[in-house]
């Protein structure tokens, strides 16, 4: 089964018309992108945008042979015109199938939004997901046949892509193209970058790709730390980059610090962003959270787990450090990445990164800021990518 991308943005395209904002004045050349719009194997068209017709010559495609047009969401705006010899557009009710001659089959999928999804099943036998802008699907049971490959609004609905993944819809080898592209994500680099986190990629209008080949399928990368100072977004990019697959455990190393409220204040942040489904522990043992099976882990934060690991080693006080307290921190920092290198789990890891600012003013101070600094180089040889935060904007130093 040929699948032709005649469009992959935001309903209102990208660049927006008359929008100032940066996003859409970056939206030049490949990243362009008009409202989406799927040709399969040249006889099934689903959503109808205008210019439809011109998108497809484009790309080398003819609509003449469509024997089928389907909408799967509400279209704002003037009535969009269809060209001759398209039959007129038309839905599926939720939970029905339909037939087509050229030996498709269509099965209309209920949303948790306004829309239909369509599962497509080729004559080949390939199968297709294809969900509108800001749906997921409603309803899944698991165990579920894998798609060979699914088209969604990964950026705007990153919990559609973790319920699927949840049922078994998604699976490594799915390849998943990411559409409905819009302004809220900086296009070109940033995008893409973004999207590989959660083993997604975009395309540019015109593509065409074979269901079911899926050798450019992106690999998510299983170890992650994630460096940035105060405020600089770390957190939230380390959130974001599992937000897209189910069950994930928080493993928070902070503490509650009883009393504190300003401190409770930013856990109940941290809390707040969260997906539902998450799951939440309080621990700095993190060795045996690393060596056990389970869902993905987000480590935050590693200068916390410091912090607890210099208190039991007596780090700040000078004779105890030069006592074997600074042998015994050297173990501990070591036994952690260990458990880094030879864990089976996906790992996110957030740390701060504190060498580029003033020198402290205790030995206290300079001796966390040269730990945290060992620490974090330790932990980062021990990755396949390293991120610096900066501005909330991620640099990426490896991988």
């Amino acid at each position: 089964m040929e699948l032709t991308l005649l469009g992959t943005g935001a309903p209102a395209g990208l660049p927006r018309p008359d929008c100032p904002c940066a996003a859409c004045a970056c939206a030049l050349g490949p990243d362009a992108r008009a409202a989406a719009s799927l040709l399969v194997d040249g006889a099934l068209l689903l959503d109808l945008t205008p210019g439809a017709a011109f998108a497809a010559a484009r790309a080398g495609r003819s609509l003449g042979g469509v024997r089928q047009v389907l909408l799967s969401h509400p279209h704002d705006g003037p009535a969009v015109e269809v060209p001759a010899g398209l039959p007129q557009p038309g839905r599926v009710p939720d939970g029905r199938e339909l037939a087509l001659l050229t030996g498709h089959r269509v099965r209309a999928v209920a949303l948790d939004a306004p829309g239909t999804g369509y599962a497509v099943t080729g004559p080949d036998g390939q199968r297709l997901l294809y969900l509108p802008p800001g749906g997921a699907p409603a309803g899944l049971e698991a165990p579920a046949e894998p798609y060979a490959m699914v088209v969604l609004d990964v950026v705007g609905r990153p919990d559609a892509l973790a319920r699927l993944r949840e049922t078994g819809a998604v699976v490594p080898t799915t390849d998943v193209i990411a559409v409905h592209l819009d302004h809220d994500v900086p296009p070109g680099l940033e995008v893409r970058r973004r999207l590989a986190a959660a083993g997604a990629r975009a395309v540019p209008d015109g593509t065409t790709l074979e269901v079911g080949a899926y050798e450019d399928v992106p690999d998510v990368p299983r170890r992650t730390l994630v460096l940035g100072g105060a405020r600089s977004g770390k957190s939230v990019e380390a959130e974001r980059r599992l937000e897209s697959f189910p069950e994930v455990l928080y493993v928070a190393t902070g503490g509650s610090r009883n009393g504190d409220t300003e401190w409770a204040a930013r856990v109940s942040a941290h809390q707040e962003r969260r997906p539902g489904s998450w799951r939440t522990v309080e621990t700095c043992d993190l060795v045996p959270v690393l060596k056990g099976d389970g869902p993905p882990l987000l480590v935050d934060c590693l200068s916390l787990w410091l912090t607890d690991a210099m208190d039991a080693v007596g780090a700040w006080d000078d004779a105890e450090w030069a006592d074997g307290g600074e042998r015994a921190l050297r173990d501990r920092v070591r036994a952690l990445t260990d458990a880094v290198r030879e864990t089976r789990r996906t790992v996110v890891a957030v740390s701060n990164e504190v060498g580029s600012g003033i020198v402290p003013a205790t030995a206290s101070g300079r001796r966390y800021r040269d730990e945290l600094g060992r620490l974090n180089a330790a932990f980062a040889q021990e990755c396949e990518q390293v991120l610096l935060v900066v501005a909330g904007q991620a640099l990426v130093l490896r991988g």
